[in-house]
């Protein structure tokens, strides 16, 4: 008998609306790039976005479309678990679990509650626990790996804070994941210059109408800076800083060149932004059509994702269960499964 260590990878993604640049170079590419070095479980995190979005119909609609947006970016169904996030409910009882030993300062600290209540956002007990219901998608899934951008990365630190918590009560129970941030795409800018963001009007989608796309990105405000003058600062660009995720690299660094040196206008500059996004997604366009054709297939493909993934949440709840005294033992995964060992 021996051991063989499995990467279990864990993402989600809420179906607040339209997706944009931010969302695919911040969450979904590298979890489509991971999905090749381990078992990776990606969700729609529909009980998320009730903290945000409280029409029904548009959150059944915008689900919809996250599940056509992740396939047509390259999701492989064949080598990830994609699934409903509310299609797993067990987590919702982890949830519950892990706010049992959870301090309210460690909530207080979230800097995304913070943000969102400066932000008009009105506060709910929901909005508070975010991070806990955050940590139990994570915990229930014995991940390992959590690919997230910057600003998400104290979200997994909690999550990390809570199963320690739980791990010390109760006994070693849960995986303590790692979050995995690419450095160079971590926070995409918008288009007024802050992170990319629905929340704040300032969002370039990943799929849309050919016209009104353009339109937004030539609508980049810049500075008042004449073609001919040179550009010291031309890195802090924000046309700059997206062409460099949509280009080649020698593309990205030649503009970038020309800008700071002077004699690039910012018009030239935002047509070939334009240009490049356009074709970076060109393929993805084309699938992304097929698949709205093929609507039984996509939800074959979610319906399949959640009986997998509700196999995992199942043991790993009752293995919690078992732990605080909620049941007296677990016949079918014994508590050593934490870590993501498997015995071959």
């Amino acid at each position: 008998m021996f051991y063989l260590f499995v990467m279990r990878i864990l993402s989600g993604i809420q179906p607040s609306g339209a997706l944009h640049l931010g969302n695919y170079f911040g969450m979904m590419r590298p979890a489509i790039e991971l999905q090749n070095q381990g078992e990776a479980f990606y969700f729609i995190a529909d009980y998320h976005s009730m903290t945000s979005l409280f029409d029904a119909s548009q959150r059944r609609a915008n689900t919809l479309n996250v599940a056509l947006d992740f396939l047509a970016c390259g999701l492989d169904p064949a080598r990830t678990v994609f699934f409903r996030q509310s299609d797993a409910p067990e987590v919702t009882e982890l949830t519950w679990l892990l706010s049992t030993i959870t301090p309210m300062g460690l909530l207080e600290r979230a800097h995304s509650y913070k943000d969102k209540i400066a932000r008009g956002i009105a506060p709910s007990h929901a909005l508070f626990a975010y991070p806990v219901l955050m940590a139990a998608d994570i915990l229930i899934y014995d991940s390992n790996v959590v690919p997230v951008g910057r600003d998400q990365k104290q979200h997994v630190e909690m999550a990390r804070d809570m199963a320690g918590k739980f791990n010390e009560q109760y006994g070693r129970t849960f995986v303590v994941p790692e979050p995995r941030i690419r450095d160079e795409a971590a926070v995409v800018p918008g288009t007024d210059g802050q992170k990319m963001s629905k929340s704040y009007g300032n969002t370039i989608e990943i799929f849309g109408d050919e016209k009104s796309l353009r339109k937004k990105i030539m609508g980049i405000v810049m500075d008042s800076r004449t073609p001919q003058e040179p550009k010291p600062d031309a890195d802090q660009n924000i046309a700059i800083q997206l062409l460099k995720l949509v280009a080649p690299p020698a593309t990205g660094t030649e503009f970038e060149d020309q800008l700071r040196a002077g004699g690039l206008g910012y018009g030239d500059l935002k047509k070939a932004l334009f240009e490049n996004y356009w074709n970076y997604f060109a393929a993805a366009r084309k699938k992304r059509t097929e698949l709205a054709a093929n609507l039984d297939y996509v939800n074959q493909v979610l319906i399949a994702g959640a009986t997998k993934a509700r196999s995992v949440a199942r043991e790993v709840l009752t293995r919690a269960r078992v732990a605080c005294g909620l049941e007296w033992s677990d016949p079918r995964r014994p508590i050593e499964r934490a870590g993501g060992l498997t015995c071959v």
